[in-house]
């Protein structure tokens, strides 16, 4: 019975490559698959001025394929975990002992609590950047730019589903200024 199995196993694998390479499915691949990927990354103030924001899109054909973002802010020792090296020779240079600089999306229960607490956020930090991330990923370049340049601040909350954040145009903002510098 193992014999026949593996036989019609090898046999179906063997069909289905000769049928989709004499298909010419393989042949066909178009050209915007094909055309190559561009990175962008910025640094913008996307959430005023306490913190920064580091985007960045990867880019093909003028579409956004990928999009990521995270802020960076000092916070607290006592409730985040600073980036690499807080605890060695760069954080010697930190103005305040007690303060790190921190990546808000690896400290994102602690900055979500904060965010519930100060601004009554229902929605927690990562899930608010992963909606933004994923409002922008599929948009060309010069679609993002027209929501951003016909929508109020409002409406481009109300236009990202899953975000609640007041700055999410800073965020898609500062995403397209990365699409823009991707090379």
């Amino acid at each position: 019975m193992k014999k026949v199995t593996k036989l019609l196993l090898v046999a179906g694998i063997s069909l289905a490559v000769v049928g989709v390479g004499n298909s010419g499915a393989l042949n066909n691949v178009s050209s915007a698959a094909s055309a190559p990927l561009k990175v962008g990354r910025v640094e913008a103030a996307a959430h005023g001025t306490k913190c920064f924001t580091v985007a960045v899109a990867v880019v093909q054909n003028g579409v956004i394929v990928a999009a990521s973002l995270d802020d960076y802010q000092f916070l607290s020792t006592d409730v985040a975990t600073g980036v690499p090296n807080s605890d060695k020779d760069f954080g010697q240079n930190y103005k305040d002992p007690n303060m790190v600089l921190a990546s808000k999306k690896a400290n994102a229960e602690y900055y979500s609590e904060h965010m519930k607490e100060e601004a009554k956020s229902t929605v927690s930090y990562d899930k608010n950047m992963a909606a933004i991330e994923k409002f922008a990923t599929g948009k060309t370049i010069k679609s993002l730019e027209q929501t951003l340049t016909y929508k109020t601040k409002e409406q481009v909350v109300d236009a990202v589903s899953g975000a609640t954040l007041v700055d999410t145009q800073g965020y898609l903002k500062a995403i397209l200024a990365a699409a823009k510098a991707a090379k």
